[in-house]
């Protein structure tokens, strides 16, 4: 019992003085590596590349206990390393591509020059408004529909892919748009800064393979477009008239048009509502002061 207290109080003294020795870029150099580990099993897991992952570490092990007495297959392990880190860059291109898109995406103070200035929010308004109630049209007559909101993430390769456009929202158009004769009614159609730009667009179908076996090609390719940017994607079921929003690579089905409008203003308009929710609160406050100001003074009279 002694020996194990006494060999607990050395492995605190050197902690402790493992900590004290810390300076700023050690503590720095642990924080980066540690983000960076955290986001490489992160990536593991959504990409579903365990097996790979066993693979690569079964390499690096055989390569470590070959080194002394296996020289040839010591030597043919180093040249399958070498190559090996080309083909994790060529596999993971498109996880590699979202991470650095999500890192430029967010908000960096002296980045902020190069950013668009937001659009009037009454534009967006409009826009929810008009796809909400076309989507809700579309539900009843049960039309397939998938719809782009496009955020900070620009998703001209999609763009490309279809037919290009340049008009206001409008319940009307995107109804004619997703008609079942309609040559672009296939596609998706794409929204930016509150304007339809794009209709016919094909878009990545998700590579997750633990979505359910009901869900057609047209929620995939709006799951898959999710996953791989910030859009929010609104679908419109042709079999059964449900709609659903994917956002994140996560699909919230069976909406009601009232659910889509509150979901599609806290994911496009977040900032705008949170600055009237304060709003509003500011102004319950005060009168609620001039509440019971009033109340006190009428007490002493």
């Amino acid at each position: 019992m002694e020996m194990f207290t006494k060999a607990a109080q050395e492995l605190a003294q050197k902690f402790v003085s493992f900590v004290l020795s810390l300076q700023f870029w050690d503590i720095l150099d642990i924080l980066v590596i540690t983000f960076l580990i955290y986001h490489l099993l992160l990536l593991v897991r959504r990409s579903n590349a365990s097996r790979l992952l066993k693979g690569v570490l079964f390499v690096i092990v055989a390569l470590w206990f070959s080194t002394e007495r296996l020289k040839v297959f010591n030597y043919l392990l180093s040249f399958v390393v070498e190559w090996g880190v080309l083909a994790m860059f060529i596999l993971f291109q498109p996880e590699i591509r979202r991470i650095l898109e999500q890192m430029g995406s967010s908000s960096i103070p002296f980045l902020d020059i190069f950013k668009k200035p937001p659009v009037g929010r009454q534009i967006i308004e409009n826009a929810i408004e008009q796809t909400v109630s076309a989507c809700g049209d579309m539900s009843k007559s049960r039309t397939g529909a998938l719809i782009v909101f496009e955020r900070h993430i620009q998703l001209d390769d999609a763009l490309r892919s279809g037919t290009k456009l340049d008009a206001e929202v409008s319940s009307e158009l995107l109804k004619n748009i997703f008609f079942v004769k309609a040559p672009m009614h296939d596609g998706a159609a794409l929204i930016r800064e509150g304007r339809v730009l794009g209709a016919g667009c094909m878009l990545p179908l998700s590579r997750n393979v633990n979505l359910s076996r009901d869900l057609g090609m047209r929620h995939r390719a709006g799951i898959g477009m999710s996953e791989n940017s910030d859009a929010v994607v609104v679908l419109v079921s042709e079999e059964t008239g449900s709609i659903s929003v994917a956002v994140g690579g996560m699909l919230k089905r069976h909406l009601m048009t009232e659910t889509l409008e509150q979901l599609l203003r806290n994911e496009l308009l977040p900032q705008q509502e949170e600055e009237d929710g304060k709003t509003e609160k500011r102004r319950g406050w005060l009168a609620l002061r001039g509440k019971e100001k009033k109340d006190g003074e009428n007490r002493d009279e």
